[in-house]
């Protein structure tokens, strides 16, 4: 199955290029304040937990779990391993978080636990890690209607390290209950060198199938069927299973790869498994990125590719036309194929073995002078493209202006300075693009990727149960909310909301650790660390007559902003959003933040 490059249609009906900007809103935020009886169960990183990724994963954790079939009913789970359930009704009259399951076993004896993660499976079934590495499955009967009924335990099991739950669902098929469960967790990589550069650790996601199957003359039991291996070199921003567990989607920095089904090695195509080193039961495959490098000059464009060692011109499959590529090894996909930038010359092109591992293509432009801003049409995210000292000396000649620590340099020049000073941190993007990648649930192979290129990554936000989580990406200054849509290929992301200038605003905030936005996109909600959230309404019709002094035009909306402050001096846990209410967790309270009436 051939992987095709897609990007992310912005709707522009849902653009607003006329917004000014959030006026601070006065009006107080009624807060109710609900204290628990034994504070939450949080799980600090350890000194060998130190690297970016235990953060993001680990550190960054939301302890707080809302149920997206009942959206007032948040839930926890406490220092004394039980899961607590808050349902609000009435503001003003908050009870105690309810008991509804106790985990029997004891996870602070596990040197290596993480913190315990909840995932609601279906409107009657729940996933529950304990951060020791034991997975339950746990049906809950309908949790609209009751509430408080206790969960009962139907699958309980090891599943090796500790994890934590990114993600599952419930299906059923010819007769058969199955549930998919997505777990993360950090390694140790045991092919990194000390003194290489890197972590030493891995990111591996594993995509579990439990079902009620029953061997013949057995009693229906929840069973383990399938166990699916991913493996990367980053903690994903995003990643979620498709209803009916066709397929898995992935946005991260850096790639992943399908590695082991139910343990057996999988065989990795060329294009994530360059490098082959032989051992005493075969060989064995290690994914390195980027598989090429390319330069060019005015005249011509060089292209590198990486080849597996003691490669022949026998093995090398290469086609070339005037406006398409394909560089390859007999019997594994193209390493680097698709449509160039420009036309070539095939006549005047040619490639060479070098050192017995890599190819060197060299392509001849048909029209002397334009560079190329890319290689492939719409890019494949494999290549990285390198400048020669002879460009890199120009382009800093040309830019010595923008970085002298003189205000200016050259005053003779019609060029205006650039002082750094002036700029704020909330103009710079992240230094490092991501790829969304979809898997084959059948193949566990991509068929879809959309590099993100420096679209920041925001918060992912439960919208309809029904669906997938949506995902918000920063877009100049806006951030635009994204639904997946597995059943339609040709518009497999849509854009559903904006939220006006949230994507310069958030960044602005150095001590934010939380961002989500409730169903009805009626608000955007940030969290700091500590005490204060702010809260970003959506543009909404004006009481009074309002004029623009600078236009002189009478202003018919206003987006207002507000912030609340709490009465809590504990590090913020958890943080979730509903169309009336945000709920906010510390280690000892549970904060309702009524935002909506």
């Amino acid at each position: 199955m051939a992987v095709s490059n897609y990007s992310l249609k912005v709707n522009r009906q849902l653009l607003d290029p006329s917004f000014e900007s959030y006026r601070l809103s006065l009006e107080p935020i009624p807060i109710y304040n609900v204290e628990l009886d034994a504070a939450v169960a949080e799980v600090k990183l350890k000194d060998s937990q130190y690297t970016l990724d235990h953060v993001r994963a680990f550190g960054m954790y939301n302890y707080l779990h809302i149920d997206p079939w009942y959206e007032d009913s948040v839930f926890f789970v406490d220092c004394k391993g039980r899961v607590l359930n808050l349902t609000v009704t009435l503001d003003t009259a908050l009870g105690k978080p309810i008991e509804v399951f106790h985990m029997p076993s004891d996870p602070t004896v596990c040197e290596e636990r993480l913190c315990a993660s909840l995932s609601f499976t279906s409107a009657t079934w729940a996933s529950l890690s304990d951060g020791a590495g034991r997975l339950y499955l746990l049906r809950t009967s309908m949790r609209r209607e009751n509430c408080s009924l206790k969960w009962e335990p139907l699958f309980s099991e090891e599943m090796g390290e500790p994890f934590t739950i990114l993600h599952s669902i419930s299906h059923v098929q010819a007769g058969v209950h199955s549930m998919e469960v997505l777990l993360l967790r950090i390694q140790k990589d045991p092919s990194s060198d000390s003194d290489a550069k890197g972590s030493g650790y891995s990111v591996s996601l594993e995509w579990i199938t439990v079902s009620n199957t029953a061997e013949q003359g057995q009693e229906k039991k929840y069973k383990v069927r399938k166990r699916k291996m991913l493996r990367g070199k980053s903690v994903p921003h995003y990643a979620a299973l498709e209803p009916q567990g066709k397929g898995l989607m992935v946005a991260s920095e850096k790639p992943f790869v399908f590695t082991h089904v139910d343990g057996a090695l999988l065989e990795q195509p060329a294009a994530h498994a360059m490098e082959m080193e032989s051992s005493a039961g075969g060989s064995m495959l290690q994914v390195i990125d980027p598989i090429y490098f390319w330069q060019q000059t005015i005249e011509d464009i060089t292209v590198s590719v990486r080849m597996p060692e003691g490669i022949t011109k026998d093995d090398v499959l290469f086609k070339l036309s005037m406006e398409n590529v394909s560089v390859g090894v007999q019997g594994f996909a193209p390493l680097l194929e698709g449509q160039l930038h420009a036309p070539v010359d095939p006549e005047a092109s040619a490639w060479i073995i070098k050192d017995e591992k890599s190819l060197e293509v060299t392509l001849q432009k048909r029209s002397e002078g334009p560079m190329w801003p890319e290689l492939l049409t719409g890019g494949d995210g494999r290549g990285e493209f390198l400048m020669s000292e002879e460009q890199t000396a120009l382009l800093h000649e040309r830019l010595t202006y923008l970085t002298t620590e003189d205000m200016n340099a050259n005053p003779d020049k019609g060029k205006p300075p650039c002082n750094a000073q002036e700029l704020e941190d909330c103009d710079g993007f992240p230094e490092d693009s991501s790829n969304l990648t979809r898997f084959d649930g059948e193949s566990l192979k991509p068929t879809h990727v959309v590099n993100l290129g420096s679209h920041q990554y925001l918060f992912t936000v439960d919208l309809n149960p029904s669906e997938m989580p949506s995902f918000c990406l920063r877009h100049d200054v806006d951030a635009l909310l994204w639904q997946p849509r597995p059943d339609q290929p040709s518009n497999m992301w849509e854009h559903i909301a904006t939220f006006n200038a949230l994507g310069y605003v958030q960044a602005s905030k150095r001590d934010k650790k939380f961002a989500t936005c409730p169903p009805n996109f009626s608000y955007a909600a940030l969290g700091e660390c500590l005490r204060r959230v702010f809260i970003y309404r959506q543009p909404s019709p004006v009481d009074t007559v309002l004029f623009n002094r600078m236009q002189g035009r009478q202003v018919g909306q206003v987006a207002k902003q507000q912030v609340a402050s709490l009465e809590s001096n504990n590090i913020v846990l958890g943080f979730r959003a509903t169309n009336e209410r945000l709920f906010v967790l510390t280690s000892n309270n549970l904060f309702v933040l009524k935002i909506n009436n």
